[in-house]
């Protein structure tokens, strides 16, 4: 698959939904994973962190970032970010092109993306569901989502049963030159 995308949660407040999150990022080939501005557990006083429920250790294999606030969120060049929240204006995902670089980030549970990190998106997604899902259950529907568009699998077929209909071979073109190319045309430089 070419290109690479990155998840996080804004204001993730559950260390479980914050561990799944990364550990399915792991598994879905994500580059990197984030939390902006983790709110502290009520029960120990530690802030929300990205290793708990991760039996994967994903921190060892992926970069983590904490942010302060969607100000701080480093978004790469050329990349862009895509909020998944339930809005009216939002895009279903299953009508939804993924962009090749992204940066994709849901809100945590019970709390909306904040309005600062709204405003920072290029793209508001939502999976069009009867109700809220749980953070990292929706980060999985979006990553498997965005590989099956853009993983270059076989298509589905018509029927249910019938073997998928395999995509033609990559035909690679030959060798090009331009000053040959030029020179059939009666060109000079």
């Amino acid at each position: 698959m070419r290109g690479y995308f990155g998840v996080g949660i804004d204001g993730a407040s559950k260390e479980g939904n914050m561990g799944n999150l990364i550990r399915t990022a792991h598994a879905f080939g994500a580059s990197f994973a984030f939390a902006v501005n983790p709110r502290v557990v009520a029960h120990s006083g530690e802030v929300v962190t990205a290793d708990f429920a991760d039996t994967s250790k994903t921190h060892t294999q992926i970069p983590f970032y904490n942010y302060e606030s969607a100000a701080e969120v480093d978004v790469p060049q050329g990349c862009q970010l895509v909020g998944v929240e339930i809005t009216d204006d939002a895009v279903d995902l299953p009508s939804f092109r993924h962009p090749t670089r992204a940066v994709y980030v849901l809100g945590a549970e019970r709390v909306s993306l904040s309005d600062e990190m709204i405003a920072r998106c290029a793209h508001v997604i939502k999976i069009p569901t009867k109700f809220s899902l749980n953070v990292a259950t929706a980060g999985a529907i979006v990553m498997y989502d965005r590989l099956r568009v853009l993983g270059g699998y076989a298509e589905r077929p018509v029927m249910a049963g019938q073997a998928p209909i395999e995509k033609a071979a990559h035909v690679h073109g030959g060798r090009f030159s331009r000053l040959e190319r030029r020179a059939r045309r009666g060109e000079t430089e």
